[in-house]
């Protein structure tokens, strides 16, 4: 994914952080992301009108037997998902880079001298680690009251993701959603890999709930989901342990 003329992304500012706290490189705009998840949602929304089911706008929990340990107890937020394979945010994992606030400043949104000045909304922003795929992006998750045109993707009635620069910019001044969260990096699977999962029982899938989405409580959430679902997480563990 390359670079988009003078657009700028916000992980080009996200991986500057970075590098001071990860060693993260450089990226360029995320404009190609956006517009990709915008052909592949119009590209299956086309094969759910055939009759195939997609499962964007919904939440990805993992089964207690996942394979693959970076993603052990973690709910997902799908923001895409066609025939040539799913994007989504992991929002349950918190990131490095702890601080909302303190983010802002070392992107040089805000002077340092400005932090005590931000609406008291951003004290409750959780930076997440969003997925093991380009971890020097950022991508804001948040409700549907907040647009920008040609940079947001409305994924549902009540969620979208945008993932430039001006979104920070517009929390930073309280013109911002109502609910946010920011996360470094997304999970993302091949054509059929994701399904090829979900028949492997390495996930389960529930409609999405944002009182799960945007809570701060990260370490609730994995049971959260579960119950969404109708699962006691006690008993899903012990019925795991005996497999």
């Amino acid at each position: 994914m390359s670079p988009v003329g003078k657009k700028q992304g916000l992980e080009n500012s996200a991986a500057r952080a970075a590098r001071r706290s990860a060693g993260a490189r450089a990226a360029g705009s995320s404009a190609p992301i956006i517009r990709g998840l915008e052909a592949g949602r119009e590209k299956g929304a086309g094969s759910k009108s055939s009759g195939r089911r997609y499962l964007d706008g919904q939440m990805l929990v993992a089964m207690p037997g996942m394979a693959d340990q970076r993603f052990a107890r973690s709910v997902i937020y799908l923001c895409a998902h066609s025939e040539d394979g799913a994007m989504g945010i992991v929002v349950n994992q918190p990131s490095q880079v702890r601080n909302f606030p303190d983010l802002l400043v070392q992107l040089q949104i805000i002077a340092p001298q400005e932090r005590i000045s931000l609406p008291k909304e951003t004290e409750s922003i959780q930076v997440l680690q969003g997925g093991p795929v380009q971890t020097d992006r950022g991508f804001v998750l948040h409700s549907s009251d907040f647009f920008i045109d040609n940079s947001t993707l409305p994924i549902d009635d009540g969620v979208s993701l945008t993932a430039t620069i001006d979104i920070l910019r517009a929390i930073a001044a309280g013109e911002g959603p109502h609910q946010a969260l920011l996360a470094l990096g997304y999970a993302g699977w091949d054509a059929g890999q994701l399904e090829n999962e979900i028949q492997h029982n390495g996930w389960l899938n529930c409609p999405a709930d944002p009182s799960i989405l945007f809570d701060s409580d990260l370490e609730s959430k994995y049971a959260r989901a579960l119950r969404l679902i109708g699962i006691d997480p006690a008993r899903l563990s012990s019925v795991a342990g005996h497999a």
